[in-house]
Order: C-alpha cells, then sequence, then structure tokens
C-alpha cells in the first residue's frame, strides 16, 4: 500500500472504534463488519469468557474497561512478573492495561498506546476514577510507538496488529522499544486459507479483524525480519467457536483463527 491507502485504512479503522467508544453500551462491540449487527455476540463480559478470560478477571477492572473486543487472552501467556514495564498495543478502553497493572504491581509500569482519541480518553478516565497510579495512555499510531528505544519488558496486544496497514513496521517498532530480553505475547488473528473474494479489499472486514489477517508464516516472516527469535505462531482451533459469530452464515471460521503469537528479542 502507499501511504494515501495506509491513511485511509487508519482513518476507517480509527472511525469504527470512536463509534465504539462513545457508545453508551458495550454490548455492541464484537467483531464484526456491522456494530448494529453485533449485539450477536452477547455482552461484553459473555464474548471475554469466550477468549479466555476467567470470572476473576472479568470482574477485576472498572466498569466501562471491558468493550468485548479481542480474540484471546494476552494475559494467560504473558506471564507478567512484579516490577516489568509493559506496553499494550491498541489498549482500547484499558481492559488489558488494568488486568496487567495489577500482576506488575506498584513497582511495574504499563503503557497502553491507541490511536483512537476517544478509547484514549475513556481509557483515562477509568484509570483515574479507579485510583491507578501505574497505569499510563498515549495517544499514537503503534507503527510509531511514542516511547523510547529499550524501555519496554514486555509487550501484549489483543486482536490489533491485523488491523494495521504496515504490520511489518509494527513488529519494526515492537522490537525498537522492548529491552534486549524482551518478549512478545500477543492474541492476533491469522488466515488459515485464503479468504474468499468478498472480504478481501473491503475496508469494513478490515476493520472487524477479517481481512486484514495474515498467514501463519508471514507473521513468522515479519517477526525474523524485526529480529526477534523463538518465534511461536499457534493458531487455536477452538476460536473457531467464537468467530462465527462475527459474519454470521459465511462460514468465516473456516478462513481466520485466533492464534498464540510468542517472541523474544535478543
Amino acid at each position: 500500500m502507499n501511504q494515501v491507502q495506509n491513511d485511509e485504512v487508519r482513518q476507517h479503522v480509527r472511525s469504527r472504534y470512536k463509534q465504539i467508544a462513545v457508545s453508551s453500551s458495550a454490548n455492541s462491540s464484537c467483531c464484526t463488519p456491522s456494530i448494529s449487527a453485533s449485539s450477536c455476540c452477547g455482552s461484553a463480559n459473555e464474548v471475554s469468557a469466550k477468549l479466555g478470560y476467567s470470572p476473576e478477571e472479568l470482574t477485576a477492572v472498572p466498569e466501562g474497561a471491558n468493550l468485548g473486543l479481542g480474540c484471546g487472552n494476552p494475559q494467560a501467556i504473558a506471564s507478567l512478573r512484579p516490577g516489568e514495564v509493559v506496553l499494550d498495543l491498541g489498549s482500547g478502553a484499558g481492559f488489558d492495561c488494568f488486568l496487567a497493572s495489577k500482576q506488575v504491581g506498584d513497582t511495574g509500569k504499563v503503557y497502553g498506546v491507541d490511536m483512537t482519541p476517544e478509547m484514549v480518553s475513556r481509557a483515562r478516565s477509568n484509570a483515574q476514577s479507579n485510583g491507578y497510579q501505574n497505569v499510563e495512555f498515549r495517544l499514537g499510531e503503534i507503527e510509531y510507538l511514542p516511547l523510547p528505544d529499550r524501555s519496554v519488558d514486555v509487550i501484549i496486544s489483543n486482536c490489533v496488529i491485523n488491523l494495521s496497514p504496515d504490520k511489518q513496521q509494527v513488529f519494526r517498532e515492537a522490537n525498537r522499544v522492548l529491552k534486549p530480553g524482551g518478549r512478545l505475547a500477543i492474541s492476533d488473528v491469522v488466515t488459515t486459507t485464503e479468504l474468499p473474494a468478498e472480504f478481501k479489499g473491503d475496508l469494513d472486514s478490515l476493520a472487524s479483524c477479517i481481512s486484514g489477517a495474515s498467514t501463519i508464516e508471514e507473521v513468522k516472516e515479519m517477526l525474523r525480519i524485526s529480529g526477534f527469535t523463538d518465534i511461536v505462531v499457534e493458531p487455536k482451533d477452538e476460536s473457531r467457536e467464537f468467530i462465527k459469530d462475527w459474519v454470521p452464515g459465511t462460514k468465516i471460521e473456516d478462513y481466520i483463527q485466533s492464534a498464540v503469537i510468542k517472541a523474544n528479542k535478543i
């Protein structure tokens, strides 16, 4: 894509997630091409339970932080430790950041970066009203992270990198901000076979975590080029159960799956 096309993609994605951020209801915000059609997915907590979040996690965050978005639970694979510095790519209303905050404790720090001003405002409001002192939300694009070199121990993300029109640049930036020995722990979607023509190039499908998905080998190669080692991209067959609700009647679950993506920086 050229820069104009990239910006068109970003603006379309930003517009969709602005709508979700300002919505009075978090029950209509899971991954589907149409926000108005997504009530079939259930409440935010019902959706997140399907993604692998425990009842304890779902009740441990401020009300309004969980918007029912995502395709997995990066907390389950990140193995966060007290004192670590964590970065969430595409932090939304702050759900995963608030969970990470409890794991890294007062000696740790959690940054959330999101390109949608309304999401950042919502996350900041959630943090302030609930007394989170070790969480900071920054407005920015994940292709150009507003953090210094070698400043982060762990990067988490939940179904966001597929939305980027320049995923290689996202992984380069991830490598840049990670400390030596730092790690990625990401949930995202991958294609398991070629997408049908009606999804390819469709901006609504891209903004809904479908047409922007890469193949497993493409993800591995982008990570290798960016300097990562110990790369694991593991699709989760059980994710078909919730992905089928994203576009009912299309068998979309036959083409994409959620995957665990892990890698280390030397």
